[in-house]
C-alpha cells in the first residue's frame, strides 16, 4: 500500500507542477483561455493535483511504523 501511495503522490505531484507551469506560461503570454478552459481553472486543477501528491506522501509517512 505504501508503494502505491508513493507512486500516486509522485505522479500527481509531477502532473500538478506541469499543469501549473502551463497555466503560468499561458498567462504570461497574455492568453486567457487554453483548451476551452480559463487559465485560472487550469491553475486550480494543477494546484489540486499537487495537493493530492502531498496527501499521498503524508499518507505514506503516517503509515510508517518505526
Amino acid at each position: 500500500m505504501q508503494a502505491l501511495l508513493m507512486w500516486i503522490g509522485r505522479l500527481a505531484g509531477i502532473v500538478g507542477v506541469v499543469v501549473v507551469g502551463v497555466a503560468v506560461a499561458g498567462r504570461l503570454y497574455g492568453v486567457y483561455r487554453l483548451g476551452g478552459f480559463e487559465v485560472g481553472t487550469i491553475l486550480q486543477a494543477g494546484m489540486a493535483s499537487t495537493l493530492i501528491g502531498c496527501l499521498g506522501y503524508v499518507a505514506v509517512l503516517a503509515e510508517r511504523t518505526q
